[in-house]
């Protein structure tokens, strides 16, 4: 098996089994596209992971991570318009980000394409929420396709790169959390590497680009006359799909990972459903659909999180006069969660309770296992500043949580953080709860990479309008939560070293008057510091700051002369008072049913952080 990078490159024909991720890239590479874009975000992450794996130099395309979503849709934008085939690829929550630029994609002329790739979280696997983006897409009169698994992520690509910059309009490839993982054998096509036309080719006169009053109607009409002949070009697409089992009576229209899942559920029925397989979610193909329709006396809409497929397709029914039954969601539960084999099983036996055999005895149940919250890594600055940070808590504040690593603070012991909604958030939260607040104080939380994707609107609005509370900046160096990705304050970007941008400096400069910072391995003086920070009037900044260890010690296994350290316990001096691990609460640690302490060799990094918190000093120096 060849490497990544050089797989990626291949100029004849081969197949691989790849990752839908991975499939993404080379489909990049084939369309001939020049500029990529992306914020990170699971389950998008390893597209820059295979981009990564292109060195620098032989990169047929422009990447960057741009400081949010909404910046790296504009930059993707700004290339699109200049005669570039762009991309532009985040996970679904950052579409909120985006939104206020990408409603407006559709009303303009992208003379080089666009293409807009989502990673959509059914199951809410890494998000906070389940939010379905099929509903963007009517929104903005965009386009959209909706891939089953890695192979038609490839083609899919290649059909959306096309479209984009044969009708001149963003489109939509939603991808879900499977279908980005999953991994396939994937055939893929010759690609013969051409040397770029550069010349810009931006003019005022392909556009207007500017969305004042008199320009908003021709524009709007201009989007729906390409809406309308993306519908019509759908009515025969190879997208979309039609699986006959010669069954008249029965039929299934659904998309994407639902399809794969009835495929799988359905090897066992004696009489399978005839399937109209959706791969243009947005706009529908109606004729297609009107006919499948007609031709059935049930249909079932099997679909993930809304009901955005059966209204549309029950309008379409209505409209054209079709005697059938339709059948979408029943119950609540059939609008929640990812649609795997097991799911689909249930919403089928809930709407034809004959068509699949009865499943076999369940499995014996197997030993008790109890769940297993998460953690933070060993070592984590983050576990030395929540510790240090109760210690100066009354327990009468409230405390707002963000995104992040740091976002964990909120599980036992810690049990920091009592609000959470979006990135950057808490700023603006924490000085709406300060307001008429005259008993308790408000204590907020950030990340370092937070700070530079949302978080600083918080900022200056909490300095503008003189809000009192204390933000505790935790500061890794890295955008940890996603994979250690670079933000402004790093040093260096996806392509090479770049100025650093101190989180400090920007404080400064924005006016904040108390700024603190520290080392969060120093837990006396951190406690201390939001001691102060409470009692002071006004907005206050507390930087507690510590390098990801996870991203650290990966580096230093790669040096010739490293090796391991662990701490141990003294079993003599230890008066087990369990600090260690029930306030403290590295996973190092197993209390033992007799009361002992001992650390797991196998998960101990040798920070040493953990030795500040045994006050009979039992924890030995890290060898």
């Amino acid at each position: 098996m060849k490497k990544m990078g050089e797989m990626l490159l291949t100029q004849e024909p081969f197949a691989e089994i790849v990752m839908g991720n991975t499939a993404l890239v080379r489909a990049m590479v084939e369309a001939g596209t020049r500029v990529i874009t992306s914020y990170p975000g699971s389950p998008t992450p390893e597209i820059a992971e295979a981009i990564a794996a292109i060195p620098k130099e032989a990169r047929p395309f422009y990447f960057e991570f741009s400081t949010n979503e909404k910046v790296a849709t504009e930059v993707a934008y700004g290339a699109a318009v200049n005669g570039r085939l762009a991309t532009v690829f985040f996970k679904s929550v950052g579409l909120n980000v985006a939104a206020d630029t990408f409603v407006q994609l559709s009303l303009m002329n992208i003379i080089g394409g666009l293409v807009v790739v989502l990673g959509d979280d059914p199951g809410a696997n890494s998000s906070q929420n389940e939010q379905d983006n099929r509903h963007y897409a009517r929104m903005s009169y965009t386009p959209m396709l909706e891939p089953a698994d890695p192979a038609e992520v490839y083609a899919f690509y290649l059909e959306a790169a096309r479209l984009s910059q044969e009708k001149h309009m963003p489109i939509i490839l939603r991808l879900t959390t499977h279908v980005c993982h999953a991994k396939e054998r994937v055939a893929f096509k010759a690609w013969r590497p051409k040397l770029p036309d550069d010349t810009p080719r931006f003019h005022p006169a392909n556009g207007p680009y500017i969305p004042i009053a008199a320009e908003v109607f021709p524009k709007k009409r201009n989007a729906l006359q390409r809406l309308a002949e993306v519908a019509a070009l759908g009515e025969t697409s190879l997208l979309n799909r039609l699986v006959d089992n010669g069954n008249r009576n029965l039929g299934l229209i659904t998309t994407g990972l639902p399809f794969l899942s009835l495929m799988d559920v359905l090897a066992a029925a004696e009489s399978k459903p005839d399937i109209l397989k959706l791969g243009l979610v947005y706009p529908l193909p109606q004729k297609l659909i009107a006919g499948f329709l007609a031709a059935h006396l049930e249909v079932k809409i099997l679909e993930e999180l809304d009901d955005t497929l059966e209204k549309d397709i029950k309008a379409i029914a209505f409209d054209a006069g079709i005697k059938v039954k339709i059948m979408g969601k029943a119950d609540l539960e059939d609008w929640v969660g990812e649609y795997t084999p097991d799911k689909v099983r249930a919403v089928l036996a809930k709407t034809w309770p004959g068509l699949l055999p009865q499943a076999g005895k369940p499995a014996a149940e197997g030993p008790y296992v109890p769940a297993r919250p998460a953690q933070m890594c060993p070592g984590c600055g983050h576990r030395s500043a929540f510790h240090a940070i109760r210690q100066a808590l009354s327990g009468t504040e409230i405390t707002v949580a963000d995104i992040g690593c740091h976002t964990l603070g909120f599980l036992p012991p810690y049990q920091t953080g009592q609000l959470l909604m979006c990135m950057g958030a808490s700023t603006g939260m924490g000085a709406g709860l300060s307001l008429f607040n005259h008993t308790r104080k408000v204590v907020a939380f950030l990340g370092d990479s937070t700070f530079f994707h949302a978080g600083l609107p918080g900022v200056i609005n909490a300095l503008f309008n003189k809000h009192r509370l204390v933000l505790i900046l935790m500061e890794n160096g890295t955008t940890a939560m996603t994979g250690h990705q670079d933000h402004a304050a790093s040093g260096s970007n996806f392509n090479g070293p770049t100025e650093r941008i101190p989180v400090r400096k920007v404080l400064e400069g924005l006016g904040v008057r108390n700024i603190h910072e520290v080392d969060t391995y120093q837990q006396g003086k951190l406690t201390e510091l939001v001691k102060q920070a409470l009692d002071e009037e006004g907005f206050s900044v507390v930087i507690a700051r510590h390098p990801c260890m996870l991203k650290f010690m990966r580096s230093q296994r790669r040096k010739k002369d490293f090796s391991m350290r662990r701490v141990d316990i003294d079993q003599a001096r230890c008066r087990r008072m369990h600090t260690c691990v029930a306030e403290f609460a590295c996973p190092t640690f197993t209390r033992h049913g007799d009361g002992r302490v001992t650390v797991n060799p196998d998960l101990c990094i040798g920070d040493g952080s953990c030795r500040q918190v045994c006050e009979a000093d039992g924890i030995e120096e890290p060898r």
